[in-house]
């Protein structure tokens, strides 16, 4: 696919007019892409997924698909307003083709953010968890297939993903928690057996996606620093019916302070 991700990369170098290499990006989950309106981003030129050669386009609810050349006061930043997913029925390597595509554009540093059910039963709606570990083993590694050496190793570690220096200096100044994160495929949400299984497992939260764009990252030799809105409680009886409009109202009655910690990540980041 190297020549596909040349195409896109070109189309992008043409089109964002990116005249300082951007350092961080910033993959924003669902309900989340209100962020640019921040006094503190600075939006230089956008794109629409669907424009981008090769590009997956996302087709849920409250993933904007666009692609943004801004700048978070003097550092420069690519933010993507939403991201695919496995279950809308994309190949996983079309799923982190962004990924890949952002590392050709020389970011060194990922900030991913999501909305995710609380298998933790000391996690209430609201909490923004910092992503200390992941299990990926429910969905298929991204990395499986030939090897492509302009991105990383054949067979890289999985220790230390996440920037663990970032989210302890988050959580000095933020009322933040920690814990693993669990990728399933969805698009269903979660039956309480599997609740049980993932709490067994050791995961603290679960969702439908990051866990595969962070191995991709790794293996490109990003720094990975991800966060985790708690959107609902994943329970483990059959009491709770979830909906994504629940989903998407719990991360609009936080939005303020999710984008406070964003912020102060992508500023830990800048100056690390």
């Amino acid at each position: 696919m190297y020549n596909e991700y040349i195409k896109a990369l070109d189309f992008l170098e043409n089109n964002l007019h990116l005249n300082n290499k951007p350092k961080i990006a910033l993959i924003l989950g669902s309900g989340l892409s209100d962020i640019i309106n921040s006094k503190n981003i600075e939006v230089k030129a956008k794109v629409s997924y669907s424009e981008i050669p090769d590009f997956p386009v996302s087709t849920v609810e409250g993933h904007s698909g666009k692609l943004i050349y801004a700048y978070y006061k003097q550092t420069p930043l690519i933010i993507m307003q939403g991201r695919v997913h496995f279950y809308e029925g994309y190949s996983i390597q079309e799923v982190v083709f962004p990924i890949r595509l952002l590392c050709l554009l020389g970011v060194e540093n990922l900030l991913l953010t999501n909305a995710a059910g609380a298998v933790n039963k000391d996690f209430r709606v609201g909490d923004i968890m910092a992503i200390t570990d992941h299990i990926s083993c429910f969905v298929p590694n991204p990395l499986i297939g030939g090897n492509d050496d302009n991105f990383g190793v054949r067979f890289p570690a999985m220790n230390n993903i996440y920037n663990n220096m970032i989210i302890e200096k988050i959580s000095q100044k933020y009322d933040i928690k920690k814990g693993v994160y669990c990728q399933l495929t969805g698009p269903s949400y979660e039956t309480p057996a599997e609740i049980r299984m993932l709490h067994t497992l050791g995961a603290d939260a679960v969702g439908m996606s990051t866990v595969v764009e962070a191995i991709t990252a790794k293996h490109c030799g990003m720094n990975v620093v991800g966060l985790s809105v708690i959107s609902n409680i994943a329970c483990d009886t059959s009491d709770n019916q979830i909906s994504h409009t629940e989903v998407q109202q719990a991360v609009e009655n936080n939005k303020q302070k999710v984008i406070d910690v964003i912020e102060y990540a992508i500023n830990l980041i800048a100056i690390n």
